[in-house]
């Protein structure tokens, strides 16, 4: 089910550049996952870190940099 909501979710952001774009404000993981949950995608957090492979913690960019947001 939580690959289907990312690929969703991933299809979504590719078409429509107004949420991808308000995806992109998110400053945390916890607050990217409710405010995609927010527009119908439904996934949690450690679902989203296990589909796209790494914690954003141990990431050192912004979420707008992360490949397919």
């Amino acid at each position: 089910m939580a690959k289907t909501e990312f690929a969703r979710l991933f299809r979504a952001t590719q078409e429509n550049p107004i949420l991808r774009q308000q995806l992109n404000t998110a400053s945390n993981q916890e607050e990217f996952v409710s405010m995609a949950q927010m527009h119908g995608y439904h996934f949690t957090v450690d679902e989203w870190q296990e589909m796209i492979g790494f914690n954003v913690e141990e990431l050192q960019c912004e979420l707008s940099e992360i490949p397919g947001i």
